[in-house]
């Protein structure tokens, strides 16, 4: 077990250049694979999750060859992945769980797909129906809607599925199982929820569409594809992994920062949205387009934050910065109120109950919710020990509140960052000067 102590710190100053986001650089692997001819990604990911989709299609036969964050992968075609010699293991990423099923659902092999103890909790249940529903034949093996998961040859058909949930991975594995179905097949969700695989079907060449509704829902469409074809990808900075810097300027005094090629596609800048409700003072600079991706670079100063409430159209667009935005809650001045937000019980940890407990350890006043939390601001927090519960994402936005807490914070299993953010705790000190 890894243990990172944290004190409060002076000024936080400089430049700071996020990692490749995790979402795209797993959908770029996964495309790349299935593609015709050679994908070239830079700014990869070198996490966890996402080296965990690389050895998954290495496995199945596709050469990739990685150097410090370039990554080249050898498609072989839509039809050209090959049957796994033993267990596909995706580590404790449920991204390439979820996503790979749609694209294993369409081959004509046989596959098993298991995870670390954490992923083999978590439910699948949410992809299995619908892959199900178009004649995928996708089994747990424990009869739990868990993994470990059998995927068995099947036929696939085109539907038509209206999702519960706006879940980026449900849409996404649909989609996916949709380029080797019979007919079209559509997915529509309450709210849009992120669309990064709607963007890179389009630049690989699939024939994708997207559907705005007057009631807030959307659709998706794709058609069935004879091919893709291999492209140039530039990762932009993951908006996930930037929010903990930019909270960090925001709540330790006398801090600036600036946050280099910061992804900032709509559907995924929720936590900027709110950050500017909470009157946080947040500059952008060099907007680009890439791929239909936006990026810029983010400066960001010290303001007092006030209480907001988040809820609605925005929670998918921000559901992994939803720890972070909890301890910048309690920093701030009034409540915050964050409801619709039940899918953060099944991430790597009930995240409503382990930032309720490491909030409430720190100070805090904190109530949790059916679905989300209610935090009064009490401006301060004190250090303490923090239970991480083996959640990136937890120990990540507790560092941060250690930065601006009284006294010391110790991060237990804090080797989890490395799941998304190799390098985190040495890109804080080095803001710190220290």
């Amino acid at each position: 077990m890894s243990v990172k102590e944290i004190k409060a710190m002076g000024a936080l100053k400089g430049e700071v250049q996020i990692p490749g986001d995790k979402s795209i650089s797993h959908r770029a692997v996964m495309l790349g694979s299935i593609a015709r001819g050679t994908t070239e990604i830079s700014h990869f990911l070198n996490g966890a999750d996402c080296l965990s989709t690389i050895h998954c299609f290495q496995k199945m036969g596709i050469e990739i060859e990685q150097s410090k964050d370039l990554v080249l992968v050898h498609g072989r075609g839509l039809r050209g992945l090959k049957a796994p010699r033993g267990i596909l293991d995706t580590g404790n990423s449920g991204t390439t769980t979820r996503l790979i099923c749609g694209i294993l659902s369409g081959q004509n092999f046989s596959s098993v797909l298991s995870g670390d103890d954490s992923l083999n909790s978590r439910p699948m249940k949410r992809i299995m129906d619908p892959l199900n529903q178009m004649g995928a034949r996708i089994t747990s093996i424990q009869d739990n809607n868990c993994a470990p998961l059998r995927i068995e040859p099947g036929t696939l058909h085109g539907i038509r599925y209206v999702s519960p949930v706006a879940s980026a991975q449900v849409k996404s594995s649909v989609l996916l199982a949709g380029l080797y179905a019979d007919s079209p097949v559509s997915v529509t969700e309450p709210v849009l929820s992120r669309n990064h695989t709607e963007l890179m079907l389009g630049s690989f060449g699939a024939d994708i569409s997207s559907e705005l509704h007057a009631d807030g829902s959307a659709t998706a469409s794709v058609s069935p594809c004879a091919e893709l074809y291999g492209q140039k990808i530039q990762v932009p900075g993951d908006i996930s992994s930037a929010a903990y810097f930019i909270a960090a300027g925001l709540l330790v005094p006398g801090s600036r920062l600036l946050v280099k090629n910061v992804g900032i596609n709509p559907t995924r800048a929720g936590f900027l949205e709110v950050c500017r409700k909470m009157g946080a003072d947040i500059g952008y600079l060099n907007r680009q387009s890439q791929g239909g991706e936006e990026t810029a670079d983010l400066l960001v100063t010290p303001k007092p934050l006030t209480g907001t409430v988040i809820e609605g159209a925005v929670i998918p667009s921000l559901i992994d910065e939803i720890p972070i935005l909890a301890v910048m809650a309690a920093f701030a001045e009034g409540t915050t109120v964050i409801r619709d937000a039940a899918e953060l019980k099944v991430k790597e940890t009930n995240r409503i109950q382990t930032v309720t407990e490491n909030l409430l350890a720190m100070g805090a006043e904190i109530i949790p919710t059916e679905d989300g939390m209610i935090i009064h601001g009490t401006g301060a927090l004190k250090g303490t020990q923090i239970q991480s519960h083996l959640d990136h994402r937890i120990a990540m936005a507790f560092s941060v509140a250690a930065l601006a807490a009284e006294g010391t914070t110790t991060i237990l299993d804090s080797q989890c960052v490395d799941v998304s953010y190799p390098g985190f705790f040495a890109q804080l000190m080095d803001l710190s000067g220290k």
